[in-house]
């Protein structure tokens, strides 16, 4: 069952820009069951959300409410576990957030975020700089994240697999035509970060590299993988 903090029920149908995430940004199963694994056995959580798709699980007792500056509701130990996925970006006070986690919850941690440092390994650097490093910029760096945390913080990688339907940018690592379409790009708020202009030349650029055969010359075998090792992380604090 899912409730928000203020009692009612509900999810989101859409991200942040209004795009329908139905369409563009769904919930990736192989991202779900990572952080099913992470929570464990827990049966009470604190969903901390949603970001552009809600990972908030359906066969426990969750709780979700928007990511808050201040003290959260609730006393101390009061959840199994909590979890965020996809949301670090938007919080105005990280550390006071995820120190408000740790203390509502007897359990772990689990922190679905990216890694800014890899975010410009990605081959869309070549084409949207600016892009890339708007997104690494927004995204706090892991040993952060872990101070923050406290505790035993463990740090996975989480591959993204060639079908993704949570479309980020990186989601599309083996299908770069998709970033031509601007309602794929509008599901990435990261496009949002930058001026129209900047926008448009990236995706010039991109198109050119498709159309010549420049982008499959140098990219091409990811057409082929059937996983990415990316910037999406795992972090699963334990007290």
């Amino acid at each position: 069952m899912t409730r928000r903090a203020d009692g009612t029920a509900g999810t989101a149908d859409q991200d942040s820009t209004g795009v329908d995430s139905t369409r563009w940004r769904r919930p990736e199963p192989a991202f779900a069951r990572a952080l099913k694994v992470a929570l464990g056995d827990a049966r009470s959580v604190l969903h901390v959300g949603p970001g552009a798709v809600s990972y908030e699980p359906h066969d426990r007792d969750v709780t979700t409410l928007e990511p808050a500056s201040g003290a959260l509701p609730f006393p101390d130990d009061t959840f199994d576990a909590a979890m965020t996925a996809f949301t670090i970006p938007r919080w105005e006070d990280l550390e006071r957030g995820l120190a408000e986690m740790r203390r509502v919850t007897r359990g772990p941690v689990v922190v679905l975020t990216r890694d800014p440092a890899r975010i410009q390994d990605s081959w869309l650097a070549e084409y949207a700089p600016e892009v890339t490093a708007a997104d690494a910029r927004r995204h706090p760096a892991l040993d952060r994240l872990a101070d923050a945390l406290g505790g035993d913080v463990t740090t996975t990688r989480v591959p993204i697999p060639f079908t993704c339907v949570d479309g980020f940018s990186e989601a599309y690592y083996g299908r770069p035509e998709r970033l031509l379409d601007p309602a794929a790009r509008r599901a990435d708020d990261a496009w949002g970060l930058v001026d129209e202009m900047s926008a448009a030349r990236s995706v010039a650029a991109l198109r050119t590299a498709l159309e010549s055969g420049a982008w499959d010359d140098r990219h091409g075998a990811l057409r082929v993988r059937p996983s990415h090792d990316g910037s999406l992380v795992l972090l699963t604090a334990t007290p």
